[in-house]
């Protein structure tokens, strides 16, 4: 038993919502903003630091990336979002930023759980293509059709642009309580468009378009979050066309995207507090590991999910933990003023780096992953797991992104993590990065590789379908040939056509 008095009280998600992978409540985001009133008018261009990174370097440039500084709002339980206008007049919306798809989808009609929508009949410039277009998430789905029009980003890049846009005119659990948002902006590769990749994604019609490097990069200032808000505070940063500086510190570690789908990358071991759970490595990245901005939770395939749950429970101070604290359907509580965290170990990720010999760590603290959610009666506060358990994969969602500034460098195709400057809280930084270190010790290659696209599979199901049957006539005949005469009236092994196929 800990020295704290904790007490578990049941979560139930009729009372709180869920969001993408967990629970949607008023949580208030630690306010780690960045200073920089004195320097909003600096203009800057796209300049290499020596890695092809593009930066914000130089006063005569044309792109304003502290423009883009703290554009976000929200937080990890309800999904970071930023304004947009689309359509002519521009209809001012708030999109969710999902590095975890790639369609591009606003509410074209009314729902109980949003307020406003895109009115496509409003715009002067919107065209339907003809084609409708249904999408499932982790939770929640979509239907609707694909149109063209215009949109702005009123924090981003200057101008307009025309975009693919897929008009949502049905859902379910798509649109939840208490969110402010009114669509998705899928920030992935066009392999996941839908309803097919010839569907241009978004950002790639801005790199198009606008002529910027093919490189984007987030800061999530969720870090050290809690539930005495019910206002939207500033929530952090999309920075289009390449990366601030003054949002993190140090330098940026890079891995490979081994496939452009999902931004999939190659996970190497896992480490709780200093113990290695000594798993195969392609344990971590079955069937893939991806960084997904729209994903609540570290979610882990099941074998690494229980191995984890197995180590943070024997390098705890509270060995009497419920299971239902692991599983989500929990919560702890302590009495009001205490805090949990220093009762958790710290959890660490080894991504295979650019120098596929090496790796690095990134690490959070407990202060990521047992997360304050709300208080009972004044009484006491509650914290919730922000790690599960997932059946599609390891998937590297805002509990750890909210530590880390991440760099999504398209055109050299990697990933980058540097420490946020957002990710502190009471002083102490919430997230540690470090290397290189040898990667020897593992595999060559730990990928699984990237899964068919839903639509292959329903074509390779058709074929082996097709196949089984024939293959069932053919036996049918071989048991029971058909007895064909020659001329002689003679039964011949030579008349039998499964014999010549079989021969």
């Amino acid at each position: 038993m800990a020295y704290s008095t904790f007490i578990f009280i049941f979560a139930f998600s009729s009372y709180f919502g869920v969001s993408k992978c967990s629970f949607v409540i008023p949580l208030k985001i630690y306010p780690g903003k960045l200073n920089v009133s004195s320097e909003l008018s600096r203009r800057v261009v796209l300049a290499a630091d020596g890695t092809g990174l593009s930066l914000a370097s130089d006063p005569t440039g044309t792109v304003d990336f502290l423009d883009m500084v703290d554009n976000l709002q929200g937080d990890s339980g309800r999904g970071y979002y930023i304004e947009m206008a689309l359509g002519n007049p521009g209809q001012k919306v708030n999109i969710l930023v999902d590095t975890g798809s790639s369609n591009f989808a606003v509410a074209a009609a009314a729902h109980p759980f949003i307020t406003h929508y895109f009115n496509t009949a409003l715009s002067s410039t919107y065209q339907s293509v003809g084609r409708t277009v249904a999408v499932r998430y982790t939770q929640g789905n979509w239907e609707g059709e694909l149109g063209i029009d215009s949109v702005s980003i009123p924090n981003g890049p200057n101008g307009t642009f025309v975009i693919n846009i897929a008009a949502i005119l049905s859902s379910e659990g798509f649109f939840l309580p208490g969110i402010n948002w009114q669509g998705i902006l899928g920030l992935a590769y066009p392999m996941l468009a839908r309803p097919d990749p010839s569907v241009e994604p978004f950002f790639n019609s801005l790199v198009q378009q606008l002529g910027i490097p093919d490189i984007f990069s987030l800061q999530m200032c969720g870090a050290g979050l809690s539930a005495s808000s019910t206002a939207d505070p500033t929530g952090g940063s999309l920075i289009i066309g390449g990366a601030e500086p003054a949002l993190y510190q140090g330098s940026v570690w890079y891995t490979p995207i081994v496939e452009e789908w999902y931004y999939q990358v190659e996970v190497l071991k896992l480490e709780v507090g200093d113990q290695n759970l000594d798993l195969d490595c392609r344990e971590y990245n079955m069937d893939k590991a991806i960084v997904d901005s729209g994903t609540t939770l570290l979610r882990l395939p099941a074998n690494v999910f229980n191995a984890v749950v197995d180590a943070i429970t024997r390098t705890s101070l509270i060995q009497d933990f419920s299971s239902g604290f692991w599983d989500g359907s929990k919560y702890a509580c302590w009495l009001k003023g205490e805090t949990p965290w220093r009762f958790f170990p710290k959890l660490s990720i080894y991504l295979r780096a650019t120098n596929t010999s090496q790796s690095f760590r990134i690490t959070i603290l407990p202060q990521l992953y047992i997360q304050p959610i709300t208080d009972v009666d004044g009484t006491l506060d509650c914290f919730r797991f922000g790690l599960s358990s997932s059946a599609n994969g390891l998937v590297i969602g805002a509990t750890v992104m909210e530590g880390f500034y991440t760099v999504f460098d398209r055109a050299q195709r990697r990933v980058g993590f540097a420490l946020s400057n957002c990710a502190v809280s009471g002083g102490v930084a919430l997230s540690e990065i470090a290397g290189p270190f040898s990667a020897a010790d593992v595999a060559a290659n730990c990928s699984v590789g990237p899964q068919k696209d839903p639509l292959l599979w329903m074509i390779s199901y058709a074929l082996m379908a097709v196949c089984a049957v024939i293959l069932i006539i053919l036996l049918l005949l071989l048991v029971l040939p058909c007895r064909c005469r020659s001329r002689s009236g003679e039964i011949t092994d030579e008349s039998s056509l499964v014999r010549h196929r079989i021969k």
